[in-house]
């Protein structure tokens, strides 16, 4: 690196943690590639001024409060999922309680979140200090002269991300996007070349690289901007007529397409429909409540709606990308006033005992780390908000052997469904 890193500012990245994301001994809150893009960028901060340095896909702070601690004056901070937003507040509120960096209340997270929902945390942060707008809204990064990023593993939301700071960022803008190697590929240079007209890559350093891009340039004709659409073919025991719209971000699972494991809780629906759960209302009970827990670009909470005429549908995930496209999805289908979105954690804004269904396709890795802590939490938060009686419809990889923690955690469990590679089980809530 062309420029060490004070060790105030070390022992800074040092404190930070991942919490309220998993926290294990093999994941951490700041790594080589947060390092080595302060580094980089450590004489831009120093000459930046009020309003000229952003920062996107922090994932706990290590980015907004390196800036910071460098002599950046303030920092916007634009992150995707709103456990990273949480987090750079928590990190935030211990970094300044070891005195260790500048005033906390200088970053500002442009999130989602409204001023009762930042006061809630508890935290020394001044609600009315905090600068809310939009996911991927323009004011993130508008007129920004620095731009540091996380590099996505995707190159659509990479291409997404590109398209916001070449747009909307001040012309003399430099964006420094970091990785690790292992993560990085050439045809990261080429989406940033799209829209930059200079890009380059920094030297390696502890198994990471930054891509530096400068002078940003108009869209090529032709150039499609998301989110994107496509038509997508549905299995027939989804129980549809024709085919579904999927409208995705670059952020969102699978994109605009039906990934394998949706597919596959998909292609049971028939029997989904046709459970004492789902078809209570049916009976003169009250509409039927269903949750699309770790909703992704939105179809299980679509087909719901589609197929389960006097169903509530809430699709929530900690995803803002997952979530406006979602919306989108359900909008594109005719659905958008019967599915209302959600950005959230584990569903934590949704009462206790208020659901009839859940449905879930979870993940099972923690950033680059395979891991069973998601899906875990995601059964817990089913159970919780699960009425007795009340269903989980889950799909996962069938290797993971999750019919244990189902019923543990949420009640006698069934299975609908099972091929080499998902199984797909219903458990009922005690």
């Amino acid at each position: 690196m062309p420029h060490a890193l004070p060790a105030d500012v070390l022992a800074m990245l040092d404190v930070l943690r991942r919490r309220p994301d998993v926290e294990a001994p093999e994941l951490v809150a700041a790594d080589a590639a947060d390092r080595l893009v302060l580094a980089e960028a450590r004489e831009l901060l120093a000459s930046s001024g009020p309003g000229e340095v952003a920062v996107l896909d922090d994932g706990y702070g290590a980015l907004a409060l390196g800036a910071l601690a460098l002599g950046a004056p303030d920092v916007r901070v634009a992150t995707d999922t709103v456990t990273s937003e949480r987090a750079i507040r928590l990190n935030a509120a211990a970094v300044a309680s070891c005195g260790l960096a500048n005033d906390p209340s200088r970053v500002h997270p442009v999130t989602a979140l409204d001023p009762a929902s930042v006061s809630s945390l508890g935290l020394p942060v001044d609600p009315s200090c905090v600068h809310v707008t939009a996911p991927l809204d323009p004011a993130s990064v508008a007129g920004a002269r620095v731009v540091l990023a996380r590099l996505p593993r995707s190159l659509d939301a990479l291409a997404e991300l590109t398209d916001l700071v070449a747009d909307h960022a001040a012309p003399d803008v430099v964006l420094l996007a970091t990785g690790r190697l292992k993560h990085m590929s050439r045809s990261m240079n080429d989406v940033l070349a799209v829209r930059f007209a200079e890009v380059s890559a920094t030297l390696a350093h502890g198994k990471a690289r930054a891509l530096v891009a400068r002078r940003p340039v108009a869209a090529p004709p032709g150039h499609v901007r998301f989110p994107r659409r496509a038509r997508v073919e549905v299995p027939a025991g989804a129980g549809l007529d024709g085919d579904l719209d999927v409208v995705a971000h670059g952020a969102a699972f699978a994109g605009p397409n039906l990934d394998i494991g949706t597919r596959a809780l998909v292609e049971v629906f028939d029997e989904l429909v046709g459970s004492g759960a789902a078809s209570g209302a049916a009976s003169g009970l009250s509409p039927v409540q269903v949750l699309d827990l770790g909703c992704g670009t939105g179809v299980l909470a679509t087909v719901v709606a589609l197929r389960v005429p006097h169903a509530t549908v809430v699709a929530t995930d900690r995803s803002a990308a997952a979530v406006l496209s979602a919306a989108a999805t359900a909008a594109a289908n005719g659905v958008g006033d019967r599915v209302t979105t959600l950005h959230d954690d584990a569903a934590a804004s949704v009462p206790d005992a208020s659901v009839d269904v859940v449905v879930c396709n979870p993940p099972f890795h923690a950033g680059t780390v395979v891991s069973t802590d998601i899906a875990e939490a995601m059964f817990r938060a089913a159970a919780r908000v699960l009425r007795p009686g009340g269903e989980l419809w889950v799909v996962w990889n069938s290797h993971l052997r999750y019919r244990p923690s189902l019923e543990r955690v949420v009640g006698p469990t069934t299975q609908v469904a099972r091929t080499p590679k998902f199984t797909v089980t219903r458990s009922v809530r005690r």
